[in-house]
């Protein structure tokens, strides 16, 4: 009996690019529908079966905030706006919710597919003439859809959590007089996005062996 958790997908890797909108969210902004930047990234996959792939990411996203909008009030009234420009690296896992891919119905593949993905990387920030490196933990949700045999199209959303309090500046780390941690008073950034990728590296269709 055939397990299409299990099936190998046509081809091993896939590359491409991703162009969307990035948005902060910190002291100094508390939605991530404001003060939205673009977005723009380049992706490596290794994809060992149709249910899943490991994914190299490179992005850059422009970030702002202005707490002048905000209903919170700084102590003593004060004011902050800043612009920062981010550079993301790092690994993410990705599973399909329904075994993706395109032709071999005996492999129940799906041309159209939602996933989830969580990984792990580094955020370097340069806000107002300093630059900062923090851990960060992307996570988000996205849909797939194979245009073709190599071709694939995608949209994804994704929350990454830095593991630091410098993305808005430093003049922020300590604004609500509470000291950053590990997991407290740390920075997100959001990234919405849609991407175009090929995939390489064919499969040998029938194992032989040789004596």
């Amino acid at each position: 009996m055939l397990t299409t958790a299990a099936q190998e997908s046509k081809y091993k890797f896939d590359a491409g690019a991703q162009l969307g909108m990035s948005s902060y969210l910190g002291e100094a902004n508390n939605s991530i529908l404001k003060h939205q930047g673009f977005a723009f990234g380049l992706n490596f996959r290794y994809i060992p079966n149709t249910r899943m792939a490991i994914r190299g990411i490179f992005n850059t996203a422009s970030l702002s905030g202005n707490t002048s909008d905000m209903e919170n009030v700084l102590p003593g009234g004060a004011q902050y706006e800043f612009s920062s420009r981010v550079y993301d690296l790092g690994a993410r896992y990705e599973f399909n919710f329904l075994p993706y891919g395109i032709g071999e119905t005996y492999k129940r593949l799906r041309r159209l597919s939602p996933y989830m993905t969580l990984g792990i990387g580094f955020t370097v920030a340069s806000c107002d003439g300093e630059t900062s490196i923090s851990p960060n933990i992307p996570m988000g949700i996205g849909v797939k859809y194979k245009l073709s045999q190599r071709l694939n199209l995608g949209l994804e959303f994704t929350m990454t959590k830095v593991l630091g309090d410098k993305v808005d500046g430093k003049n922020l780390s300590d604004l609500y007089l509470i000291k950053s941690s590990f997991m407290k008073n740390t920075d997100w950034y959001s990234n919405i996005s849609f991407s175009v990728t090929y995939e390489f590296g064919e499969r040998c269709s029938t194992c032989h062996y040789v004596d």
